[in-house]
């Protein structure tokens, strides 16, 4: 029997046939990599997501995270897992070299998350860390990547994003959340942010949360935000911790699924003191905060990739073991024997739409990755450009159709199961209840809608678009006859 969580078969389809990355490693960016060292990642991120996160899983979403004197508790069993990520360096696989990480191609640590992200209750947590962290490397100041992003990228410490706040959703710009500004050039935030993934948790030390604020006298709109870091404990000269910061967990969501995962309320400065230090430049948050954003849409569509796909694996399997009915040929024939669901022709219906849809997802979300291994690692600007402007076209599109589509898929596997599909003790419901938050959070989808229409599709006076147009062109020429 093959994998329940990943295919691997087709996961090597997309990166060595359909996109053939192994072109990378003609380039000097990634000129220390080749296939064999990518099929050994593969190889370990399917034993790490078979043997590590997979089996905790289904206790993280029965355990829960739970508030005790103002301190989030994540599900135990996820201790083991993240302290093994952190050695794995799973963290840091993509990330530059300089910065201390691997420098894999992206559409190579795409593949391997691929195999741990069904686990997003545990997995939140490194990963939202290494957006936060990026964000860091980006826009901060050598002091604050010495102070706050090796820490990070180390997985000793953790992060967030903190930019939801109870009347401001989407609506960004009508956040209240207020940053009084020190002689010293630090900063004292006052504010509560809302639905905080990880805003507080037990697995590290210290967590630091690039906020949303506006500046006292800052124009109001989105014009007047900027981000700030705001550490859970205050760092010392030295790197140690020193005083906990001036803000506190005021609730933890009651979910429909992501159990494991805190979603937090976060209280800041009721006591005047939640100490800020500015990201970038003032008035400049949204475009900082943009980076993180995109880097979480694609994020997105990965987990739903991940879900969808376990989803589809899970329901395939269940089909060719439960026997119902008999076959249409002996439909009247009573003593015809029972034959596995998957000889029915609805069943096969459905198992071949998510079958579709799973690898529709994973060629997009890689493809859009190989992309970005393109930007950084091409000669030629013109086609750096292109790949960079394709990017900016397909982030919405795989944010929201990979995520609205996964749901489907999910559903659709609990209809394969039947009535035992509706059962806790079967895993699809848990995979179904997890996903659908995919089409909400990190901007929901009628608002990817606008972004796809309404921006992106007319940058460069539609240039991006076209480019994507004959990319996807020159791949339906080079198959035709095949």
């Amino acid at each position: 029997m093959g994998s329940l969580i990943c295919d691997v078969r087709d996961q090597k389809f997309v990166l060595y046939e359909l996109l053939k990355i192994e072109d990378l490693c003609k380039t000097a960016k990634y000129a220390d990599f080749s296939r064999e060292t990518f099929d050994m990642v593969l190889a370990e991120a399917e034993k790490f997501g078979t043997e590590v996160l997979f089996p905790t899983m289904a206790e993280g979403d029965r355990v829960g995270c739970r508030l005790e004197n103002g301190q989030v508790k994540v599900p135990p069993c996820f201790y083991r897992p993240f302290q093994l990520y952190k050695e794995g360096g799973w963290i840091t696989m993509s990330v530059s070299q300089e910065a201390g990480g691997q420098g894999f191609p992206l559409v190579m640590s795409s593949a391997a998350k691929e195999w741990f992200i069904h686990n997003f209750g545990m997995m939140c947590y490194p990963y939202l860390t290494e957006g936060a962290a990026h964000l860091i490397e980006v826009y901060g100041t050598e002091a604050q990547k010495r102070k706050y992003m090796d820490k990070m990228y180390a997985c000793e410490w953790g992060g967030t994003m903190a930019l939801t706040e109870p009347g401001a959703g989407t609506d960004v710009g009508n956040l209240k959340t207020k940053a009084v500004r020190k002689p010293d050039g630090t900063f004292r935030l006052q504010g509560t942010k809302q639905f905080i993934t990880g805003a507080d948790q037990d697995l590290v030390p210290n967590i630091v949360h690039p906020v949303l604020a506006r500046i006292e006298g800052d124009p109001a709109g989105t014009g007047g935000i900027s981000i700030f870091l705001v550490p859970k404990y205050l760092v010392n000269d030295d790197g140690s911790l020193g005083r906990r910061n001036d803000y506190a967990i005021g609730a933890i969501e009651e979910k429909m699924g992501l159990h494991g995962s805190a979603t937090c309320v976060m209280n800041m400065g009721d006591n005047g003191d939640c100490y800020a230090e500015l990201l970038g430049e003032e008035r400049q948050g949204m475009k900082v905060m943009f980076q993180l954003m995109n880097e979480a849409r694609i994020g997105v569509g990965l987990q739903s990739l991940s879900l969808s796909g376990i989803a589809y694996l899970h329901a395939l399997n269940y089909a060719k073991e439960r026997l119902q009915g008999s076959s249409l040929l002996e439909m009247k024939n009573p003593e015809a024997p029972r034959v596995p669901i998957i000889q029915h022709a609805d069943v096969r219906r459905m198992l071949l739409w998510m079958k579709a849809h799973v690898e529709g997802f994973r060629a997009l979300i890689y493809y859009t990755a190989y992309c970005a291994d393109r930007a950084h690692a091409l000669a030629d600007e013109a086609e750096r450009d292109k790949s960079v402007g394709i990017i900016e076209v397909l982030t919405p599109i795989v944010k929201a159709y990979c995520s609205d589509m996964a749901f489907r898929v999910t559903e659709m596997a609990i209809q394969t199961y039947g009535g035992y599909g509706y059962c806790a003790e079967y895993p699809v419901e848990q995979f179904m209840r997890d996903v659908k938050i995919a089409s909400i959070y990190e901007g929901a989808n009628g608002i990817q809608a606008l972004d796809l229409v309404g921006r992106k599709l007319g940058l460069k006076k539609g240039m991006y678009f076209m480019s994507l147009l004959g990319e996807m062109n020159a791949t339906v020429a080079a198959y035709q006859g095949n």
